[in-house]
């Protein structure tokens, strides 16, 4: 007989709003759907900075987003990398002219490792120690903007173009080139801790709450510390009182009793001690007169 075939029910999907993280002022970027918040967890999201900003002079940069956690219907972000897109890069890039390129792994100010790959665009071919020069003028001044700022500023730095100005005026001393761009970007480590923060900051009315109760415990402590203060004192007087009349009545018995044996033995020892000065004085005395008696002889 044919088995029975066992029909599972399907869970109903739903649309999940995707948010930019807040550097980017937690806009709405996109949607997606699932039947699990869990499934959404790891999708990434790519979007041109021009519909965020809706600048069009911006339309080349494209953003790339990583969905990390969800709050009912709507996932939040983390800024993972950017790029330029292909068209920007070959119309910047032509023949007889040189592309100084570069990989530098650096570390922002909160610790967040980013991989970035700047260019510089010469007019015409130049020579390769010259393009060397350059490159090293580049990772400089790349990691110096990185441990100036955090990571949220190196991001906005490095999108608006802002950070291959002093590395062109540095490199115009070599070669006069004609741009630096960083056509793209990617983040080694997600920051985890951006995440938390977000969270922190849409929990801020409860945290807001529980700081009275913060001072509370604050003007508590110096009490406890002034009463902690005062008790040891209180101790040592009533120590020093009790070591007092003790020490009183230890003084008053013992030299009573001391007094008494001192008058009761003082006589007897004294006429002893008489007793014995007198009979070894008469020994003494005649012992010399028998030893004179018996030098005259």
């Amino acid at each position: 007989m044919p088995r029975e075939r066992i029909k599972r029910k399907k869970k109903d999907k739903e649309w999940y709003n995707v948010l930019a993280p807040h550097m980017f002022g937690k806009a709405k970027i996109a949607e997606t759907i699932a039947d699990d918040p869990e499934k959404i967890t790891g999708r990434n999201v790519d979007i041109s900075l021009q519909e965020l900003t809706n600048d069009f002079a911006k339309s080349h940069i494209k953003l790339r987003f990583k969905i990390v956690d969800t709050r009912g219907l709507e996932a939040n972000t983390v800024f993972i990398g950017h790029s330029l897109t292909s068209d920007y890069i070959k119309r910047m890039s032509r023949k007889h002219k040189s592309k100084v390129d570069g990989v530098f792994d650096i570390r922002t100010r909160d610790g967040v490792r980013v991989r970035i790959k700047p260019s510089a665009l010469a007019s015409k071919r130049i020579q390769t120690s010259q393009k060397r020069a350059i490159r090293a003028i580049l990772k400089e001044t790349m990691r110096k903007e990185a441990v100036a700022h955090d990571f949220n500023g190196f991001v906005k730095l490095m999108l608006d173009g802002e950070l291959g100005k002093e590395a062109y005026r540095l490199s115009k001393k070599i070669y006069p080139i004609k741009r630096v761009e960083v056509y793209k970007s990617e983040v080694m480590e997600i920051p985890k801790v951006k995440a938390i923060a977000d969270k922190d900051e849409e929990t801020g009315e409860e945290i807001e709450e529980a700081a009275p109760v913060i001072e509370e415990t604050e003007d508590i402590t110096p009490k406890n510390e002034e009463a902690g203060a005062e008790m040891p004192a209180e101790q040592e007087e009533g120590e020093t009182k009790e070591t007092g009349e003790n020490a009183e009545a230890d003084a008053g018995e013992i030299t009573e009793e001391d007094a008494e044996g001192i008058e009761e033995v003082t006589p007897e020892n004294a006429e002893e001690e008489t007793v014995a000065e007198s009979e070894t004085g008469g020994e003494a005395k005649g012992a010399d007169d028998t030893e004179k008696k018996e030098e005259k002889e």
